[in-house]
């Protein structure tokens, strides 16, 4: 009988699948274990919450709960409390309305699941949130990319690419995406006008917005404005969650609010046997406890604190860089000059010691010259003096780019 432990060569394996077929047969090399990680949205360590007790009366009071398959939309529990916050927020949501989920981007996976056939169209923002790109691509999706200014999301751009569509008898994109708060990567916050404009254009079209909202309590300024969900009233956002950057992210935990007729879809499409039971009951007892409001508290001034540093720290060692202060979030988006490479600011910012993520991984579709301007730095998860180090690294790395020429004509 055949040995079932070989290997089989790669040439001998089925057909991959469409989405697979363009993936590459190796990971992109990891960055160095002793850089200092400005590249991911990480939380500060001293921020994260003590779970003892909420673990403790997880694992003993709910245990008969806790280690068996979850309901699949989610602990009844968790579902009104998530539905409490959202309508605190000038939500109109129901517990029936709210899907939880393995983090935000397993919801947004399951819209996907839910509306998207290969070849429909969407629209994202050039640039959007980078490990978003991946999860449309899988499915085979067209993009539309729409700029932003300092109101963020270009609603006349976007308006005219919808009309042109029209015109041309071609059929809708299936959804808008937007951060419309502290937008990752860019940090800028779309205004109440354009939010409105926003709605008004997605209902006039029957498109769907699908409002990622990871950051909305992590503002240091400014007002706070209504969520797109808060102000629709005709049923096209669907708000995507999570208790990521509202307690920790290794938690692992989501949310999707929809209208009933989404919500009930994306249950039956969700192939696990329920999110983890365990760590929604421990978000549950910390809620109940009513830790959630203090503990936002010190997030904000950690970040805001942390963001200052950043933000002198930048203007100090780079001063040929433009930045806008974010309200809020977690990064800084950097603009280069005219002609400077961020790939190789990257990767020379790497060799001196710090990670940092060029904007190139930021545009789903855009010219790759205007792309390569930029880089996201993070400072969610340093402390000041890693601050102060990485941005001289960071300085170092760019000095030498520049220093050899390493340009790209302008955009």
């Amino acid at each position: 009988m055949e040995s079932l432990t070989s290997t089989a060569p790669l040439s001998s394996l089925p057909p991959f699948a469409r989405r697979a077929a363009l993936l590459s047969n190796t990971l992109p090399a990891s960055a160095p274990a002793v850089n200092l990680a400005f590249d991911s949205g990480h939380a500060f360590p001293g921020v994260l919450p003590d779970l003892t007790l909420e673990a403790t009366a997880a694992l003993t009071t709910f245990r008969a709960e806790t280690l068996q398959y979850a309901p699949k939309a989610g602990l009844p529990a968790l579902k009104a409390h998530i539905a409490d916050y959202m309508t605190g927020e000038g939500a109109e949501v129901t517990a029936a309305q709210i899907l939880v989920t393995n983090g935000a981007k397993h919801a947004i996976e399951l819209v996907c699941r839910l509306l998207i056939d290969e070849g429909d169209t969407i629209v994202v923002t050039a640039p959007t949130y980078f490990t978003a790109i991946p999860i449309f691509r899988s499915f085979g999706v067209r993009f539309i990319e729409v700029g932003q200014d300092e109101d963020g999301l270009d609603v006349d751009e976007l308006a005219d690419s919808l009309s042109r569509l029209r015109n041309a008898g071609e059929a809708m994109p299936k959804f808008v995406y937007n951060v419309p708060d502290f937008h990752n990567p860019t940090g800028v916050t779309m205004s109440l006008a354009r939010r409105h404009a926003l709605l008004e254009l997605a209902q006039h079209y029957g498109i769907l917005i699908i409002e990622d909202s990871p950051y909305r309590k992590v503002r240091f300024t400014g007002e706070s404005l209504p969520s797109l969900k808060a102000l629709d009233r005709a049923g096209v956002v669907v708000h995507v969650g999570t208790f990521s950057k509202l307690m920790a992210p290794g938690l692992r935990v989501g949310w999707a609010a929809a209208s009933p007729a989404l919500i009930t879809r994306m249950i039956q499409l969700k192939s696990d046997g329920g999110s983890c039971p365990l760590t929604q009951r421990i978000i549950v007892e910390f809620l109940n406890a009513g830790r959630l409001t203090g503990h936002i508290n010190r997030i904000q001034a950690t970040y805001q604190a942390n963001r200052d540093q950043m933000v002198a720290a930048v203007r100090r060692e780079l001063p040929d860089v433009t930045l806008t202060i974010p309200e809020g979030g977690y990064y800084l988006w950097l603009t280069l000059p005219d002609g400077v490479d961020g790939d190789a600011v990257a990767r020379a910012a790497s060799a001196s010691g710090v990670t940092v993520i060029s904007g190139s991984k930021f545009f789903a579709m855009s010219d790759v010259h205007r792309a390569r301007h930029h880089l996201r730095v993070a400072y969610s998860h340093a402390s000041h003096e890693e601050i102060v180090l990485g941005i001289r690294a960071l300085a170092t790395g760019y000095q030498s780019v520049t220093e050899s020429s390493v340009v790209v004509p302008a955009g």
